[in-house]
């Protein structure tokens, strides 16, 4: 099978009947105009190519050439519109910082011949909003020669981890780079797992207003994507509710103020019940309480005696 007749099928039957129909109704109109002795002989001449000019069309389009054939027309009219002086000779690039120029300039489609008439901005801004990094940008054709283009960069706002893999987040959870030694990514807070690059808002803005916490937290792991627990630096688990998040932490930030309750010798600290904090001991703190709770009743068993 040959690519074009691939590319005919692919357009479905009932579309390739369609155009056959109107291709075969167009030239029964033309003859039978050009045949009408109301239209003379110049009309007559101009109809005859018009229906060279249609089946042409049909035959590219038919044969899935019809793109190469519009940006064939394209740079014959930009050819056309550069020699009248609208060759598009500046262009202003403004609010790009991790998108390259060339990357810009690429995904846009200015080249060297292209002319202001005939680029298309509206394209062109569609496709640079494509781009993982650009949140807005704005294309303007200045006349004769000049095409300013703004945009509007997603900021770094948290990285994710999922399977092995770190990337950049930005607000929204939008993916927009993998993690690197940039110096703009390491400092941004570490949310992980299956969910948590779309509520990573959620927790970053939480801890925001505990900054005493935030600053001990190493990352926030999404579980079964309900809740969060804080995987602290010095390795405590804080498993905090599927609601009522704000009061948690704030409970928290409460307890690690009056009683240190983060630097105790504890490896979780369970906030999911509104009316109670459960904590477990390590296994160094709980043996050390064991033996404690044996002296304790030792003596006091002394004493009775």
């Amino acid at each position: 099978m040959s690519r074009p007749a691939a590319r005919a099928r692919s357009a479905g039957p009932g579309r390739t009947r369609f155009v056959d129909r109107a291709i075969i109704g167009g030239r029964r109109f033309f003859v039978g105009l050009s045949a009408s002795r109301v239209v003379n002989r110049g009309a007559g001449i101009w109809l005859v190519a018009l229906l060279f000019a249609a089946t042409g069309i049909y035959g590219l389009e038919r044969g899935g050439h019809m793109p190469a054939a519009i940006e064939t027309a394209r740079d014959v009219a930009d050819t056309g519109a550069n020699l009248v002086g609208f060759r598009i000779a500046n262009v202003n690039l403004n609010g790009q910082s991790h998108v390259s120029p060339g990357e810009i300039l690429a995904t846009a489609g200015v080249k060297p011949t292209s002319s202001l008439p005939f680029f298309d901005a509206e394209g062109a801004r569609q496709r640079l909003e494509q781009l993982a990094w650009i949140k807005r940008a704005t294309v303007q054709k200045l006349y004769p020669d000049r095409l300013d283009i703004q945009v509007v960069e997603r900021e770094g706002f948290a990285l994710w981890q999922k399977d092995g893999k770190i990337n950049v987040i930005a607000r929204d959870g939008t993916i927009i780079a993998p993690y690197s030694d940039d110096p703009r990514y390491i400092r941004l807070p570490i949310v992980v797992g299956e969910g948590a690059q779309s509520h990573a808002v959620e927790i970053v803005d939480a801890l925001s207003l505990v900054p005493g916490v935030r600053d001990q937290v190493r990352a926030a792991i999404r579980v079964a994507d309900r809740r969060w627990t804080l995987k602290m630096g010095n390795g405590i688990d804080v498993r905090l509710p599927e609601r009522g998040l704000d009061d948690a932490l704030q409970q928290l930030a409460v307890l690690d103020r009056d009683k240190q309750l983060l630097s105790r010798d504890v490896t979780i600290i369970d906030l999911r019940l509104p009316d109670r904090v459960t904590v477990r001991l390590s296994d160094a703190a709980y043996e050390a309480r064991q033996a404690d709770l044996k002296a304790q009743a030792k003596a006091r068993k002394g004493s009775s005696t």
